[in-house]
């Protein structure tokens, strides 16, 4: 509604993950690199957590177009209800005849990871949502890490899920996989420099010729998100929203305030919050 308006030619605060619009925070660097680092030592289980809204589905398709060309990638965005279900999916991803005996499918699956892993092809499986897999899936997931030659494992595996992921694998019927995930890396909130600096970056990437954000305004949106940039996202869009329909050409404090207050998980503006971003220069 409001690109012809400000003279934008995308929208620069879509909560849909577009990595042209990609801004290198040091948190999302160095969870990209943590996992990149872990699939060129080989190692078998890895883990990417962030809280809701941190970036993780971002992160995650970066990860899927800086993977190296030797690696083929078996993407699977929806949580399995129980093993044999993960167990299915994979096959069907490798290109396997699905068998309805179990042992089959498993040496099926292990043949055709040492017959890629002959051509010089590694199989990397990036699962999301993975807070959400039945004990079963998880259980499953240690199984299939255990497929491996005398000297490199034959799958690699990379979990992308909610802080809750970390409360179920503490559990005690879960420590072997635990105990299996070699590497963990976290998506941060940013910090107020970082949101200050999103801000702008996609105000530039979308076409912006001009600050339509002040440092106080993207910081009261910093202050307000806590960080999280899904709700930086929501609340800089509605701001857009209220100054276009105000027909103005600059986003007004007033904007910024309306959109905190319609956005319910949103921290709301106190005295104290006010005293902390210093009103008078707004």
């Amino acid at each position: 509604m409001y690109l012809s308006h400000f003279g934008l030619h995308s929208a620069p605060f879509s909560l849909t993950p577009n990595t042209a619009l990609f801004h290198a925070l040091p948190t999302h660097i160095t969870a990209i690199d943590t996992l990149l680092a872990g699939l060129a030592m080989g190692d078998g289980i890895m883990q990417l957590s962030g809280e809701v809204g941190t970036g993780k589905t971002l992160i995650c398709r970066m990860l899927i177009n800086r993977l190296p060309p030797q690696y083929d990638l078996v993407y699977l965005p929806t949580p399995a209800q129980c093993g044999i279900t993960l167990q299915v999916a994979l096959a069907y991803e490798l290109g396997l005849q699905i068998e309805v005996d179990r042992y089959r499918l498993t040496v099926d699956i292990h043949d055709q990871l040492l017959q890629r892993k002959s051509n010089g092809r590694a199989v990397v499986v990036v699962i999301d949502e993975a807070q959400a897999l039945a004990d079963d899936a998880l259980e499953m997931i240690r199984l299939l890490g255990n497929l491996e030659t005398e000297s490199e494992k034959l799958l690699h595996i990379v979990l992308i899920g909610q802080p809750e992921l970390d409360q179920r694998l503490a559990h005690y019927r879960l420590r072997q996989l635990q105990q299996r995930i070699t590497l963990r890396a976290i998506l941060l909130p940013l910090t107020e420099a970082e949101a200050v600096a999103y801000i702008e970056h996609r105000m530039l990437l979308a076409g912006s010729c001009s600050a339509l954000f002040s440092i106080a305004q993207a910081r009261a949106i910093w202050f307000a998100s806590g960080g999280i940039p899904r709700l930086i996202n929501q609340l800089a869009h509605k701001a857009l929203l209220v100054a276009c329909s105000q027909q103005r050409d600059c986003i007004y404090q007033q904007d910024i305030n309306i959109a905190i207050a319609d956005t319910v998980a949103a921290r709301q503006p106190s005295w104290l919050w006010w005293r902390w971003l210093g009103w008078r220069y707004l």
